[in-house]
This record gives structure tokens, C-alpha cells and sequence, in this order.
């Protein structure tokens, strides 16, 4: 138990690293982007920010976090490394706004909260049994009817969305490349989990490269990746950002923690209490990227908030209280008809 939990504690902090550095990377290239100052830009076919050091430190940063990353998986459960790559995005949207000036509205700093507390719930519910801890473990559990029948219907379903409903409906569903995208990425995943357990073993001393799992995990991650970069930036080039991030992120991290839940078994040993808690954090994560995406270019005045929370505005309800039931001129003709009453 201690060893276990000091590995789920490395992969615990690899996962949070990860993320600091992929959304610090962010903001460095785009700083040392804005430096060009007049040179020919990256958007107009230029490289002149091959010559910026602040776009190196970005680019070097993201290596550093995408390495992190992979050695998360080796460490820690799926279920909790890929939910918590949305900090990266928390990371990015919190940095952009202090050094590149861009603004965060209420929608974005409510989208930050959300995510740091479904990320905090989602650490203390996750499992932190190791299930799979050798490649002959992997192999038995790539065995698994179960995930056969997972595999199959992955294959098939992508398939069909790319040669069938990619020519009809690609150019106008956001929905038909992003799940191109998550489907296939919960492939990767597991490749990416058990090459992650090929190099533990490979530095502990064991003839790991003579075994054959381990070169197919390769060759089919680096298939899985060209196939998700191919149509993520299809999905990109067609449709905004700011839809084609947050469902990507959502579609894709369920599709891991299903094909985790599969393949893996993280969720056999796990109590009713902690499932629920995994499944209320990464739903509270989801909601706060939506609302950190969705709403980022809109502005939020002083002007929309009820008329008692605006700055500078009487409550109206004590403004009401005070003010006469009638007005002046209906009060001076009710008096002048009393009078003639009289």
C-alpha cells in the first residue's frame, strides 16, 4: 500500500506539472509571437519567430509538460490524468490574462473555480489501485473480450463517421471529427499507459525491447496520434475554437475513462461513494471549461446585473419604499376636490 500510494502520488504530481507547463507554453509562444514586431508573421507564412527566445521557452515548456504527461500514466490511473489536462486551459486563460493583457470576464473566472474544485473532488474520489503493473499484465488484459468488443466498435464506428458521414455532414457537425478525434484518442491512451509501463520496466533492468507488445503499442500510438492531429485541425480549421475545445475535451475524456473503466478494471474496487464523487468532479470540470470557452468573447457591463447588485444604482426596493403612492400633481387635484367637497 505505501508503494502504491507513493505511485499514485508521482502521477499525481507529474499530471499537475504537465499542466502547468502545457498552459505556460501557451503563453510564452504567443508572447514571443507578439515580439515580431513587424517582421513576417507565422500567420502569413513568416519564421522569423524561430529567432525569439520566449518562443523556444514555449515550445521547450510544452515538451516538458507533454513528457510529464506521458510519465503520468505510467503512474496513475486514466481515469485521473486525462481530466486533469483541462487545468492546462485554467493555466493558459489565467496567465494570458496578467501578462498578455487579455481579458477574463466573470464567465471565465467562474469556468477557473469550477475547474480547480471538480479537479479537487476528482483526486480524492479517483481509484488508486494500480491494476496493470507489467506487460505481461497488459497482454492479459488486451485479451479481454470486453475490450476486444470496445476496440471493435471503435474501429468501426471511426470508420464509418470518416468515409460515411464525413463527406455529408463534416463541413457542417461539429460532432463528426471531434468524435473521429475522442474515439480513436481513447486508443491512444491506453497505448500511451502501457508503453508508460514498458520503460518503468526497461529501467528497472528487465529485456523489455525484446518483447513485441511494446513495438506494436508504438506503431499503433503513432497511427492513433497522426489520425487525431489529422482531424482535430479539420475540426479547427472549419469550426471555432471555442466549440471545438470544450466538446473535444468533453467527448475525449469520457471516451478514456470508458475505455479505462474497460480495459484497466480502475472502477471494480472503487465504492459507490467515489464513483459518484469521480463522475459529480468531472462533470463540475466540464461545466467550468464550458463556461470558460463559451462565453470568452463576451462582454459582461455593469449593465446586466439586476438593478440592487449595479454600482452607483438605489435599490429599487428602497427606492420604492420611499417614494409616494401618488404623484404630486394626482395629490394637488385630490386635495382641490376635497375642498369643493367642503
Amino acid at each position: 500500500p505505501a508503494a502504491m500510494g507513493a505511485g499514485f502520488g508521482a502521477g499525481l504530481g507529474l499530471a499537475l506539472a504537465s499542466s502547468a507547463f502545457i498552459g505556460a507554453s501557451f503563453v510564452l509562444k504567443k508572447k514571443g509571437l507578439l515580439r515580431l514586431c513587424g517582421r513576417a508573421r507565422a500567420g502569413q507564412g513568416g519564421h522569423a519567430y524561430l529567432r525569439e527566445w520566449l518562443w523556444w521557452a514555449g515550445l521547450l515548456c510544452m515538451g516538458v509538460g507533454e513528457a510529464a504527461n506521458f510519465a503520468a500514466y505510467a503512474f496513475a490511473p486514466a481515469t485521473l490524468v486525462t481530466p486533469l489536462g483541462a487545468l492546462s486551459v485554467l493555466v493558459s486563460a489565467v496567465l494570458s490574462s496578467i501578462f498578455l493583457n487579455e481579458q477574463l470576464n466573470v464567465h471565465g473566472k467562474i469556468g477557473c473555480i469550477l475547474s480547480i474544485l471538480g479537479s479537487t473532488v476528482m483526486v480524492i474520489h479517483a481509484p488508486q489501485e494500480e491494476e496493470v503493473s507489467s506487460l505481461e499484465s497488459m497482454a492479459e488484459k488486451l485479451k479481454d473480450p470486453g475490450f476486444i468488443v470496445f476496440a471493435v466498435c471503435v474501429l468501426v464506428s471511426s470508420l464509418l463517421l470518416i468515409f460515411v458521414a464525413g463527406p455529408r455532414y463534416g463541413q457542417s457537425n461539429v460532432l463528426v471529427y471531434v468524435l473521429v478525434c475522442s474515439a480513436i484518442g481513447s486508443l491512444s491512451v491506453s497505448c500511451v499507459k502501457g508503453l508508460g509501463i514498458a520503460l518503468k520496466e526497461l529501467f528497472s533492468g528487465k529485456p523489455v525491447l525484446k518483447e513485441p507488445l511494446g513495438w506494436v503499442l508504438l506503431v499503433c500510438l503513432v497511427i492513433c496520434i497522426s489520425i487525431q492531429i489529422n482531424y482535430l485541425n479539420k475540426a479547427l480549421d472549419i469550426f471555432n475554437t471555442s466549440v471545438v475545445t470544450p466538446i473535444y475535451y468533453v467527448l475525449f475524456t469520457t471516451a478514456v475513462m470508458t475505455c479505462s473503466a474497460i480495459l484497466f478494471k480502475e472502477w471494480q474496487h472503487m465504492v459507490l461513494d467515489n464513483i459518484i464523487g469521480s463522475i459529480s468532479g468531472f462533470l463540475t470540470i466540464v461545466s467550468g471549461i464550458f463556461l470558460l470557452h463559451a462565453f470568452r468573447d463576451m462582454p459582461f457591463s455593469p449593465s446586466l446585473l439586476p438593478l440592487f447588485l449595479q454600482p452607483g444604482r438605489p435599490d429599487r426596493h428602497q427606492s420604492c419604499q420611499h417614494q409616494p403612492l401618488l404623484p404630486s400633481e394626482d395629490k394637488g387635484s385630490q386635495s382641490a376636490e376635497e375642498e369643493e367637497e367642503e
